[in-house]
């Protein structure tokens, strides 16, 4: 919108929250960018709104956004945007080279309305992790299930625009972990091999 930059300049120098307007554009843009949805710049953006926000209006159920995967979020986005991001990386490893994942059909309606989407997303993810051969990695991947799904009692039938954030900030650090867990286990490999 043509005045967030303004509005934008004036919450930096009021010491005010950043304006409500652009975390919904942010967002908006995640939703429709099928190719990168949550690139560093808008999980950055993402997590000075809602630390700035939350600095500003304390809430006690609210967690500071971390700059890396916190296992402990308690918010719900946050683990659902983990929980999709993790059935996202057993689809990928289960078929390789596919065209469109799950997070071209499903990211916006998981991100908005997770009730309808999450029951089917965890029945395919049971067709998924049959098709891996390595059964150690379907050990891990059903240990990091258990692990997030321990964390909700169930699945909202909405989720708010600050939620909304987090679920996007939830994914974005998930899969960071990911690349981050292989990147260490192969600079370990070299180690050993030297």
């Amino acid at each position: 919108p043509p005045n967030l930059a303004g509005e934008f300049m004036r919450s930096i120098l009021n010491e005010t929250p950043y304006p409500a307007t652009m975390l919904q554009a942010v967002i908006r843009r995640i939703r429709s960018d099928t190719e990168n949805r949550v690139k560093p710049i808008r999980a950055a953006l993402i997590k000075a709104y809602l630390n700035r926000y939350y600095r500003f209006y304390p809430n006690q159920n609210h967690k500071e956004v971390t700059m890396e995967l916190d296992t402990l979020q308690p918010s719900i986005g946050y683990q659902l945007g983990r929980l999709f991001a993790t059935l996202e990386k057993i689809q990928e490893e289960a078929n390789p080279g596919l065209n469109a994942t799950i997070r071209e059909r499903f990211y916006g309606a998981a991100c908005a309305t997770p009730v309808t989407v999450f029951a089917n997303l965890l029945r395919l993810k049971n067709h998924h992790l049959a098709k891996l051969e390595n059964k150690g990695r379907v050990v891990n991947f059903e240990r990091l299930l258990a692990e997030i799904i321990g964390k909700m009692n169930n699945f909202p039938a909405h989720l708010d625009l600050h939620e909304q954030g987090r679920f996007a900030i939830g994914y974005y650090h998930q899969r960071q972990a990911f690349f981050t867990k292989r990147e260490e286990n192969e600079s370990e490999l070299n180690q050993v091999q030297i």
